[in-house]
């Protein structure tokens, strides 16, 4: 028995070691870890069960029979993050450069299914170089399996990836589809089509960097929700993310114990709103005071700045919070804001996590661009995320609530279930002087009858108390006590539950 256990643990050990000494002492050179060093830093010490450990390709073509890794450059298995059990596929690229294979794809369905079969949340961490040429159609055959594992559990189970290397052609579209893309600075990049097939097509010359590093994906294209410095940051902060989440779309919000009172007041709030309503202010810092011990994890940080999107806890338990940024275009909304915050809500809709808006938008932005742009359906599809979504919506109008802007972050009218003001809240069509200068076209020459009718105009309209008049908001309140309010409000609406005609699907404005 003795010399069995002895293989046993040989065949581990050789197993463990990947594509060998040399080519993990060329991944750390690069600044990278290796696929089981990253999922040694993900989950908890020792909670780690491999799958697969000695899966082989089967390919015997160009000579790579003689050519087998056990693993197949993949490590797959379950854990645990803070004791909440996640599934983890790793590519190694140690081992034929993390390429996938058909064996290899076999290994990352079989823990989708898991993933699924069980309702746990999965993490892909990927660094490969995309199909393995030497298989042709059954690399790409592997690649649309994953794919439509990846449609499946959309909306059943949190789906998470981590850029940490190349990916490219077929390897990016799993990414694509699932619900958070995180990538490291300087080491990982994202394309489908790579530099020197983009200089013969287009005859374009640029780096992997420039088309499609961190930067890139996190600022300009939208396809990154994050980017951070190395893979320790990165690994740690996806322990942090997943402590937010629900582990699927049943479970409900996960509960932590905080140290925070949800009935703590801050007077500072009470002077946030600056007296000159054109000058701006951090929403960040209304945030921050808001949720428990300021500890909010802001998603797409870095890309459309006028809306800011994240997760925060009241009283230990997640919300998702979308808020206007007055610091950025003075927090009007425009395409790349309104597809940021639908994409966030429908999210948030989708796995039961109720939704905080704090609102101070001047309106669309205007413009040629904005039009030509599609705004009208990009702004749509905020509105259509806001008005399907059944979780609940606390709403917080604290300075600017003008227009159609008004309408679409999430209003009574689009399904708000509790709609607060502070009294530094203007509720209207559009600003006084535009609106005085379209009503009294006849006296746009005479200034003291136009200042007269704007003081007039910002009296009747510019104030929460129309709105409340209504019942458009359910209670003017004091800027000190949001966190009391939410934190009340949020355990009122905890019980509640909407019924929806039936439908096979809805039809997004894409």
């Amino acid at each position: 028995m003795k010399h069995i256990l002895d293989e046993l643990d040989q065949r581990r050990a050789d197993a463990r070691l990947g594509g060998g000494e040399k080519r993990i002492a060329a991944q750390h050179k690069r600044g990278k870890l290796t696929a089981r060093e990253r999922i040694e830093l993900l989950l908890d010490s020792s909670s780690f069960e491999e799958f697969d450990t000695f899966v082989e390709h089967r390919c015997a073509d160009f000579g790579m029979e003689a050519n087998k890794i056990p693993g197949d450059g993949v490590v797959t298995g379950w854990g645990t993050v803070n004791g909440r059990q996640v599934f983890v596929f790793a590519k190694d690229f140690t081992v034929f450069g993390g390429s996938l294979s058909e064996a290899h794809a076999a290994k990352i369905t079989k823990i989708q299914d898991m993933a699924l079969k069980t309702r746990s949340p999965i993490i892909g961490l990927f660094d490969a170089g995309g199909a393995r040429i030497q298989e042709g159609v059954a690399a790409l055959g592997g690649y649309g399996e994953v794919f439509k594992r990846n449609v499946t559990a959309s909306g059943v189970i949190p789906q998470i990836s981590l850029i940490m290397g190349p990916c490219a052609g077929g390897d990016v579209y799993s990414p694509a589809m699932t619900d958070f893309i995180f990538m490291v600075r300087d080491t990982s990049y994202m394309f489908v089509t790579g530099p020197d097939v983009v200089k013969t097509v287009t005859n374009e010359t640029v780096t992997a960097e420039e088309l499609g590093g961190a930067k890139v994906h996190t600022s300009k294209s939208s396809v990154a929700d994050g980017a951070f410095d190395n893979d320790v940051e990165a690994l740690l902060q996806m322990r942090r993310l997943i402590d937010f989440l629900p582990a699927n779309n049943q479970s409900g919000v996960p509960q932590w114990p905080s140290f925070d009172d949800g009935e703590r007041l801050d007077a500072s709030l009470d002077t946030l709103i600056p007296d000159n309503p054109n000058k701006p202010y951090d929403i960040k810092e209304l945030i921050g005071k808001v949720v428990d011990e300021g500890d909010f994890f802001e998603i797409q940080a870095a890309f459309a700045g006028n809306i800011v999107t994240g997760f925060g806890r009241v009283e230990g338990r997640t919300v998702g919070i979308v808020a206007n940024q007055p610091m950025v275009l003075a927090g009007v909304l425009d395409s790349d804001a309104s597809r940021k915050a639908a994409r966030f809500v429908r999210f948030c809709d989708a796995f039961e996590i109720p939704i905080l808006t704090f609102v101070d938008v001047p309106g669309f932005l205007p413009g040629t661009a904005q039009e030509y742009g599609g705004l009208i359906k990009h702004g749509a599809k905020l509105l259509f995320a806001y008005s399907q979504a059944t979780v609940p919506l606390i709403t917080v109008i604290t300075r600017k609530a003008f227009g159609g802007a008004y309408d679409v972050m999430a209003s009574k009218h689009v399904g708000g279930d509790v709609n607060y003001a502070w009294p530094t809240a203007q509720i209207a069509v559009m600003g006084a002087k535009g609106a005085v200068e379209i009503i009294f076209r006849a006296d746009i020459d005479d200034p003291e009858k136009i200042a007269a009718r704007t003081k007039e105009y910002e009296a009747r309209f510019l104030s929460p108390f129309v709105a409340a008049e209504r019942g458009y908001i359910d209670e003017v309140i004091t800027p000190r006590s949001t966190r009391k309010r939410i934190a009340r409000a949020l355990a009122m609406l905890r019980s509640k539950h909407v019924e929806a005609p039936a439908k096979k699907h809805d039809n997004l404005p894409l």
